[in-house]
């Protein structure tokens, strides 16, 4: 498996926003499936880390269509908050992961632990795993990350998730206020892209 190009893929997720951003990483050759086209439902994530829930989605995905599977878990960690949300960032959001409503709860969170947070810089990162397997087999998993601060109000209407409230190290705009393009030379599903991109 791993002497041979891969030339087609199921990208394992019901995120939308994760779905276009690894299709515009993946090289143009590569022919895509969503997860939608088979009428998927994404399995329990019950995994202690990024790259154990990565595996589940990439395994659980695989096995049921046959198909090798690209498939990510990601998430923000602030450290003021323990590195919460981390695993469970998507699930601040509720039961439709409402990344308005998350974005909110980090803030009363941070408000909780500081009410002076606001004139911090208060540190954090965005956290990827991306796993490739064929049904049970795992072929590759690997971490990307990148380090930033929060703001300390929502900006910017590009990207998704908790994209309008992360500013990257040596930069003043969060990753919402950036153009797809910008945000993708520097984001942490590009890092972890770059480990495993050797298999395209």
């Amino acid at each position: 498996m791993q002497n041979k190009k891969i030339k087609q893929i199921l990208i394992g997720t019901n995120n939308k926003g994760k779905l276009r951003e690894i299709r515009d990483l993946l090289p143009k050759n590569i022919k895509t499936y969503s997860t939608a086209k088979f009428k998927l439902k994404s399995p329990k994530e019950d995994g202690k880390t990024f790259k154990e829930n990565s595996l589940i989605k990439s395994k659980y995905f695989s096995r049921k269509t046959k198909l090798i599977c690209l498939a990510d878990d990601s998430g923000l960690e602030i450290d003021l908050l323990d590195k919460k949300p981390g695993i469970y960032s998507s699930r601040w959001g509720g039961a439709k992961a409402d990344f308005n409503k998350a974005i909110k709860r980090v803030f009363r969170e941070l408000n909780t632990k500081d009410k002076n947070w606001k004139n911090k810089k208060i540190k954090a990162r965005f956290v990827c795993a991306l796993s490739l397997s064929f049904l049970n087999e795992e072929i590759a998993c690997v971490l990307g990350t990148v380090e930033g601060y929060i703001s300390n109000v929502a900006k910017g209407k590009n990207g998704f998730g908790y994209d309008p409230i992360f500013i990257p190290k040596k930069r003043k705009k969060t990753f919402a206020e950036m153009k797809p393009s910008q945000k993708y030379k520097l984001d942490h599903r590009y890092q972890a892209f770059k480990k495993i991109k050797k298999f395209f």
